[in-house]
This record gives structure tokens, C-alpha cells and sequence, in this order.
């Protein structure tokens, strides 16, 4: 690498590689039909000479930000301000939603930029969105999508949500088949002879919420198992606060069924404090399969969705419409599983 004080220049790059300007050029915007030798000799002047390219320039040719920005959305009833920036950055999930994302995103050479919106942010964020901060979005949401997904494909902003759409909204979008989910839960615990169930459920607003409980009962009935319904919002917090209604209110039910597994392993201390026998009185399933599940004294019984499948399948989708924006929209749906460990 050189030592000289002032930035290596474009030029210099190409005189060391041997090629013109232009070359150089197209090699650092990643134009595909660059001669791999050629390629390769800038990539090696590039490192040598520490030249740094300038981005505000590139952007004003490429029209492109090589940034992509992950918006988590809460529903209009959902929790704001210090509240949900203290619940998505506490919860497992959002990491791994990132880290899905990211791998896929870094290879690429696109950085991802995390955008909390909570119902107060909401102007903000299409703000942010529509000066051209960044060339897409990965939307994270358990509510259905009004509001921002509409105005952000109206803006012309490439898009892909982590939930199926349920209305005629032209986006791609990666899920999980939540209502399996909630399904294998049940069939599970009735296997193990379980007859009277509480679900420790999400907001009711909240889609996903919705599908794993739905999923949950469909099947209970089917296995003969009661079932009662206490409502959370997928922190610890209100996994503990259900699960002492179910000591006080149910202190017969045999099993429970949290739709997240912070809510189930807080289930699990509360449960465990107030004398029941986990897993031999009360047979606990989360959801998830998060670290939280592995690390949980005894480990979790979960139901696993592929999180970090799911975001690197949601990264790529978007690198796709960036680069085709006349390119269909496209749906994946990926299939939950039940992991046994030692709660039910």
C-alpha cells in the first residue's frame, strides 16, 4: 500500500492494473461482463494503491446507495418510543433476523441499515425513505401490512415482507407457516397425554399471534385437548404474568403453549417457583427455537422456524428487484418443525 499523504486516485489504480480509467471504473460498480483477468488486476491495484472509491460520485451514476434499510414496524397498538426500542433490541428474534439478512447482504457489498418504526415513527421513516437513504426495504411486521408497505411500493421503493400479504399488495415476501406451527405444539402435547392446554398468546392484532394460536386449537380439538387463552405480548414479561394466572386461575392445566420462547422460558422460572414440575406436572412448548430455548434451565421444547433462513431469503429477493425492478413479485413459504428438548 502506498504511503503518500494525499487519497490514491482513479487514475493511479489504472495505471497500476494496466487498464483505462473506464475499466476501473466498471469493475467498481460490479459490471458483470468485466474480463475476469481484468477484474482481478484492479482488484489487486485497488489493495495495493488503498484506494477508496467515492460513493457520493458512484450513487450520482449507479443511482444506487448500496444500502439497504430493515424497517421493524410495530401495530397502531403495539408499544412506542423507549418501550419498543428496548423490546426489539432485547428479543432474540430481531437478532436473528438481522443476522439472516446480513450474511447474505455483506457479500454483496450492500450494508444494512436497522430503522425501528413504532407507531410515532411512522412519518419519519417514509420521510427518511423517500430522500433515497437507501435502494430498499426488508418490512418486518407481525401486523397485517396497511400503512407503510402501501406507501412505500406507491413510492416505488423495491420492498419484501416477512409475512404473506393478505390483501392484493404486488410485493414479494417470505413467511413461515405459523399455523403448522401452532399445530405441531398441540399434536405434541396431546401424544404426551396432555388434556387441558393454556396458550400464553400474542396481541391479538398481530398476525402471526393470530395463526399459531388458531393452529394451536384447531389441533387440540382434533386430540381432545381443553383449551384456555391468556393474552401477552411476546416479552418475558407477560410470559411470567400468565403463567401465574395459570397457577392461580388454572392450577389444573397440564400444559402450556407460549407463542415465543422468552414468553415460554419466563413460563417455565414462574411455573417452576410456585412448585409445579416442569415437565412432569405442566409440559411447556415455546416458539421459535432462539437461543433462549438452548439456554433455558431445563431447555425448551420449541416449535423452530428457520429465522435466519428466512431474512437471507428475504435479502435476496430484494437484491433481485433492485436489480430487475420489472421482475414479478415472488412469495416463499417455509415450513416450521418441533424441537424436543426437556420441557415437554
Amino acid at each position: 500500500m502506498t504511503s503518500q499523504s494525499s487519497p490514491s486516485t482513479i487514475e493511479e489504480v489504472a495505471r497500476r492494473a494496466g487498464v483505462s480509467r473506464s475499466t476501473v471504473s466498471r469493475v467498481l460498480n460490479g459490471v458483470a461482463t468485466v474480463d475476469p483477468k481484468m477484474r482481478r488486476a484492479v482488484d489487486e491495484a485497488v489493495r495495493a494503491t488503498g484506494y477508496v472509491p467515492n460513493l457520493a460520485a458512484r450513487s450520482l451514476v449507479t443511482r444506487r446507495t448500496n444500502s439497504v434499510a430493515l424497517v421493524i414496524s410495530e401495530p397502531a397498538s403495539g408499544s412506542a418510543g423507549a418501550e419498543f426500542l428496548q423490546r426489539i433490541f432485547s428479543d432474540p428474534y430481531f437478532g436473528r433476523v438481522t443476522a439472516g439478512a446480513q450474511q447474505v447482504l455483506r457479500a454483496t457489498g450492500v450494508h444494512l441499515v436497522v430503522v425501528p418504526a413504532d407507531r410515532e415513527a411512522h412519518d419519519f421513516v417514509l420521510s427518511y425513505l423517500r430522500q433515497g437513504h437507501v435502494d430498499g426495504v426488508l418490512f418486518l411486521s407481525g401486523g397485517d401490512e396497511h400503512g407503510l408497505p402501501h406507501a412505500l411500493h406507491e413510492m416505488n421503493v423495491p420492498v419484501v415482507l416477512s409475512h404473506q400479504p393478505t390483501t392484493a399488495l404486488p410485493v414479494s415476501w417470505v413467511d413461515a407457516d405459523q399455523a403448522i406451527g401452532g399445530r405441531l405444539a398441540a399434536e405434541h402435547l396431546g401424544r404426551l397425554g396432555r388434556r387441558r392446554a393454556v396458550v400464553l398468546a400474542g396481541p391479538p392484532e398481530m398476525r402471526a399471534a393470530r395463526e399459531r394460536l388458531a393452529g394451536f386449537r384447531a389441533a387440540a380439538a382434533e386430540a381432545g385437548i381443553a383449551v384456555t387463552v391468556e393474552h401477552g405480548d411476546f416479552t418475558a414479561r407477560s410470559g411470567a404474568a400468565g403463567a401465574r394466572k395459570v397457577l392461580t386461575a388454572h392450577p389444573d392445566a397440564d400444559a402450556v403453549f407460549a407463542v415465543n420462547d422468552l414468553m415460554a422460558e419466563a413460563a417455565v422460572r414462574v411455573l417452576q417457583d410456585g412448585g409445579r414440575r416442569v415437565p412432569d406436572d405442566v409440559a411447556v412448548v415455546g416458539f421459535d427455537d432462539s437461543a433462549t430455548a438452548t439456554e433455558a434451565s431445563p431447555p425448551l421444547t420449541t416449535v423452530r422456524q428457520p429465522v435466519e433462513d428466512m431474512a437471507g431469503e428475504m435479502a435476496r429477493l430484494l437484491l433481485d428487484r433492485i436489480r430487475t425492478p420489472d421482475q414479478p413479485p415472488r412469495g416463499v413459504m417455509f415450513t416450521p418443525s418441533l424441537v424436543v428438548r426437556a420441557t415437554a
